[in-house]
């Protein structure tokens, strides 16, 4: 199951996410917003994080116009690790080094077209473990802090 959540200036993007998603037979959860009316991104990016970080869903993507905000709110939820990709590359070595388990994008940084790019790459890549796994756990480590 993969969380979404959006504010209103990602909400036509995290609709295009959503229908990806479901045609390659992911299972999503929507957390919202439902419209493009003004909110506040916090309240959609730390929903579905919180879901990513109980277990109810394996992972999540959340969207805000640059993707800055709500990859910070997101990032406040412990056990949660989210990306701002704008990029493949990014999107690859953020699953493979970091095992990233929330994905942030921007919807006026990145068309359509790559951020499907982005999504199909960071859902595929899995995590190398191994040197990679040392430095994952000194992050959750800063957690207990």
């Amino acid at each position: 199951m993969i969380a979404l959540g959006c504010d209103h200036g990602a909400y036509a993007l995290k609709e295009k996410v959503k229908a990806y998603l479901l045609e390659k037979g992911h299972q999503v959860e929507d957390f919202g917003t439902y419209s493009t009316e003004s909110c506040d991104y916090s309240d959609f990016g730390t929903a579905a994080a919180h879901a990513v970080a109980s277990g109810q869903c394996e992972r999540g993507i959340v969207l805000c116009t640059t993707g800055i905000g709500i990859s910070i709110s997101a990032n406040k939820v412990r056990g949660i690790r989210c990306a701002l990709c704008t990029d493949p590359l990014m999107a690859e070595l953020t699953r493979a080094h970091n095992d990233a388990n929330m994905l942030a994008l921007g919807a006026q940084i990145t068309g359509d077209m790559l951020s499907l790019c982005i999504v199909e790459t960071w859902l595929n890549t899995p995590f190398e473990g191994g040197r990679h796994q040392r430095r994952v756990d000194k992050i959750k480590a800063l957690e207990q802090e």
